[in-house]
């Protein structure tokens, strides 16, 4: 399976993809994320589904803009151009693969910034070659293992948050996934695109380059659990246990100004003071 996360802040883009590729019983590890020359401009690509698809697309979309007279201008003309080579793969390859019991799922998430866009953007490809554009109110999108990272996005990531928060935000995504699934694993592969300047930086990361932020991530989550205020629940401890842990019975015999001594090996509770004979 795949986990591939594109994420649309104003300072710019964000672009993390899993490697791990799975065959039957075989793991191995194949880069996800490509970098397109387009006029001179950095152009992102992650897939997910089957390789061939996505092999077979991409490199004729390479042909394509490569045979171009002029550049596109707008990302949204190669995003375009990408959904349309993706048509032609399936009107080739679909049948064979229905007849092999396989579907045809690829999706895409494209992302760049080239001269007539006025900042970075953002797109995911459907199967059947039609696009959407990631907006300040939906800056993200996320394919293949789509469940596991979309809480803590939903719940934290805005248009306005900063692109370093945005970079943890994307690896805390891939981290849930990968804890809930086996099939999506390091190494992985960032991207970032500074709006401000338009350079673009890539690095892939393992699971020793991260070991220390995992580990930090781990212990505020063990030590936020530990600290979650519990008072609201404290009452369903013990049959009608008031909120401070003790049962109605318990509570009648401290307000009558006896104390709770301990409890016999029957379980029944020990008191000494006013009305215990």
């Amino acid at each position: 399976m795949t986990f591939c996360v594109g994420i649309r802040v104003r300072e710019g883009l964000v672009a993390l993809a899993d490697t791990q590729i799975v065959r039957g019983q075989e793991m191995s590890s194949k880069a996800k994320l490509s970098l397109l020359d387009h006029g001179g401009r950095p152009v992102f690509v992650m897939t997910s589904g089957l390789r061939s698809i996505r092999d077979k697309a991409v490199m004729r979309l390479e042909d394509e803009l490569a045979a171009l007279p002029t550049p596109y201008p707008r990302l949204y003309e190669v995003v375009t151009a990408f959904g349309d080579q993706l048509k032609r793969v399936k009107v080739e390859d679909g049948p064979s693969l229905q007849e092999s019991g396989l579907r045809f799922n690829s999706h895409a998430i494209i992302g760049g910034h080239l001269p007539g866009d006025s900042s970075p953007t953002l797109f995911m490809v459907y199967p059947e070659g039609n696009w959407i554009d990631a907006t300040p109110d939906s800056p993200y999108f996320i394919i293949g293992r789509t469940s596991y990272g979309k809480p803590i996005l939903d719940r934290l990531l805005t248009y306005d948050t900063p692109l370093a928060q945005a970079v943890a935000l994307a690896y805390l995504a891939f981290d849930s996934t990968r804890a809930s699934v086996v099939d999506v694993e390091f190494p992985i592969d960032l991207v970032l695109l500074v709006a401000a300047d338009g350079v673009l930086h890539e690095r892939r990361f393992t699971s020793a380059d991260l070991a220390s932020a995992h580990a930090f991530w781990h212990a505020r989550l063990q030590s936020s659990l530990a600290e979650f205020p519990m008072d609201w629940a404290a009452p369903m401890w013990s049959g009608s246990a008031e909120p401070d842990g003790r049962s109605a019975d318990e509570e009648a015999v401290v307000e009558a100004g006896g104390q709770i001594v301990g409890v016999d090996p029957d379980g029944e509770v020990e008191v000494e003071g006013p009305n215990t004979a």
